[in-house]
């Protein structure tokens, strides 16, 4: 095969992998495709990487070393996958970034080691541009995974002004090296700059809390995607330019859905006060509030009134992953569904730690597509609902958002649990959410507080049903008709 048709089929191959990505994109927006569709940009990249191959036709040996690099991180992704429960899904997220920044980093230096001053002018801004975002990229990713896992607090020195100072200041060193780069590309210039932008990842994320930490790990997603690009143009691919892009561009759409849904802009996110940034773990139940007028009731009590509902709505938090319930709420909604009662899930943009966290999580439990309804379309619907059960949100439920303009979430579009006949709130405790502030639907005249593990209270609203005859109605029916 001569090299003319070798640029040939490479290019077909390439162009073949980039029509599978962006269809795996696209995929990706809906629950019902996302898993065919996270295959296809599997496939793509794999197909990207053989084209590469035959385009390089690398040496034996260095056939040998992409074999044993291969082999080494694949078993890592299987073991990853396997073995990480779905409340450290975002943890892996983050990670997941940081790995795509590092590996971009540590293309555009391999290349400036070898560069020279009559390099072209591109591939010396891409170098420079690579590993400044791959630098934030990685070192930044490892501080919002180390803070999701609670391994790291949020110092208090971090939210004065001392942090822009040291920002300001490494963003300054960060721009100085960076402009050296072309005279010097493989010399002080490029170990200052990743050394810098390394502290300037750290600098920007640490301060931040977790309540926003949702936003955080998309636009490190989006910045994996920049690096990319930039390493893209390091190394002369189309592909891993218009693949950078696409998920630059899809990082960038998602960080905006979320500061939107959070009532939050991207500069108050990244530069100003932190909400749940008192805490060290993200994972909410801070000091108890004052509350005063509680009810709380017992998980007999709940099944009394699932019993003769007609509607019921769901409203998974991050409590409900916690406890790892979806497959006991997933029995509970189909012994409802066999009593004839109408059940939904409602779904809140940043519900969890994560976009997308509590669709993953109950379509692991086989929860139909269908049934998990977004907050736009589900908040019509909750004056008709005779009961709603939240199980383990806080701060997504709360109506202060909406009728309070002194709390820190007003303005913050929430699920408007509240206008339903009834709801029941399963929760360990009173804790406070991510803001740190108590949520005023716990003492609402129709609201009562159903304390204790999602997990083991949705197993005795499952006991307690059937101790009720729920089910057996419908199971009579179907033997009756040979079913």
């Amino acid at each position: 095969m001569n090299f003319l048709s070798i640029d040939l089929f490479t290019d077909a191959i390439d162009l073949v992998a980039v029509l599978l990505l962006a269809l795996g994109l696209k995929g990706l927006s809906k629950v019902r495709s996302a898993r065919t569709a996270n295959g296809l940009a599997a496939l793509a990249m794999g197909l990207a990487v053989v084209g590469l191959l035959i385009q390089l036709q690398p040496s034996p040996i260095t056939w040998l070393w992409i074999a044993a690099g291969s082999a080494l991180g694949g078993l890592a992704g299987v073991v990853t996958a396997q073995r990480v429960p779905m409340t450290a899904m975002p943890e892996v997220v983050a990670l997941f970034n940081g790995c795509g920044g590092m590996a971009s980093l540590l293309v555009a230096v391999g290349v400036a080691l070898f560069a020279s001053q009559d390099s072209g002018m591109v591939e010396l801004v891409s170098i420079a541009i690579s590993v400044f975002v791959g630098a934030i990229t990685f070192s930044g990713s490892i501080v919002a995974m180390a803070k999701l896992q609670g391994w790291l607090d949020t110092p208090a020195w971090t939210q004065s002004s001392l942090r822009h100072a040291v920002n300001i200041g490494l963003a300054l060193l960060c721009l100085l090296a960076a402009v050296q780069i072309p005279a010097h590309p493989a010399g002080w210039p490029l170990w200052l700059l990743v050394g810098a932008s390394s502290l300037l990842g750290i600098g920007v994320t640490l301060p931040i809390g977790g309540a926003d930490m949702p936003v955080v790990i998309s636009l490190l997603n989006s910045y994996s995607g920049v690096a990319a690009a930039a390493a893209g143009f390091v190394v002369g691919s189309q592909l891993l330019i218009v693949a950078g892009a696409m998920v630059g561009a899809a990082g960038l759409i998602l960080t905006q859905v979320m500061c939107t849904a959070m009532n939050r802009s991207l500069v108050s996110v990244l530069f100003g006060g932190a909400l749940g940034a008192t805490g060290g773990s993200v994972g909410g139940g801070g000091s108890e509030a004052g509350y005063t007028r509680i009810t709380s009731c017992s998980p007999e009590e709940c099944a009394m009134a699932l019993e003769q509902a007609e509607r019921v709505v769901f409203v998974p938090g991050y409590g409900l992953a916690v406890a790892q319930a979806q497959h006991a709420l997933r029995e509970l909604a189909k012994l409802l569904e066999a009593h004839g009662v109408e059940v939904s899930y409602a779904i809140h943009p940043v519900a969890g730690r994560m976009p997308g966290h509590m669709n993953v999580l109950l379509a692991e439990a086989d929860v139909p597509y269908e049934q998990l309804v977004e907050m736009d379309l589900i908040n019509p619907e909750f004056p008709r609902t005779d009961v709603v059960i939240v199980l383990g949100a806080n701060d997504v439920v709360n109506p202060d958002a909406k009728s309070d303009p002194s709390s820190p979430l007003y303005g913050m579009p929430v699920l408007e649990v509240d206008q339903a006949r009834q709801v029941f709130v399963v929760k360990r405790s009173l804790g406070a959410g991510y803001a740190g502030i108590a949520n005023a639907l716990f003492e609402l005249p129709q609201t009562a507080m159903v304390f204790g593990d999602a997990k083991a209270v949705l197993n005795g609203l499952l006991s307690e049903l059937r101790s009720l005859g729920v089910g057996k109605v419908a199971a009579g029916a179907k033997e009756k008709v040979g079913v």
